[in-house]
């Protein structure tokens, strides 16, 4: 029994995808695996994992210095609980000064 998870970040201040972004997977076990937003600003981080409490790190200070944009939050950390045979989709809304994420599809 696993879980597959996947991110997508769109920068809300500009209204478009934010490609190019590190992120950082940490499961349940401790474990991490890494990714990179794609021009659609989606990444799949994960297949089969096991169901638990996962941490996905959002590298955005490093992205928003990219494009030497200034931003209150150098990273974003989102905690999220699985269950097996489920598809998780974290989805982040970003601009320099606020956030949002929910579950997406």
């Amino acid at each position: 029994m696993s879980c597959t998870i996947s991110a997508h970040v769109l920068d809300a201040e500009r209204g478009r995808a934010a490609s190019g972004m590190s992120l950082r997977l940490t499961l349940a076990d401790g474990t991490t695996r890494s990714g990179t937003t794609d021009a659609d600003g989606r990444v799949r981080v994960a297949a089969e994992v096991t169901a638990g409490v996962h941490t996905l790190s959002f590298a955005t200070g490093p992205w928003f210095e990219s494009q030497r944009r200034a931003t209150f939050y150098p990273g974003i950390d989102v905690t999220f609980e699985t269950e097996d045979d489920e598809h998780y989709h974290v989805a982040l809304l970003l601009s320099p000064f606020a956030y949002t994420t929910y579950r997406g599809s």
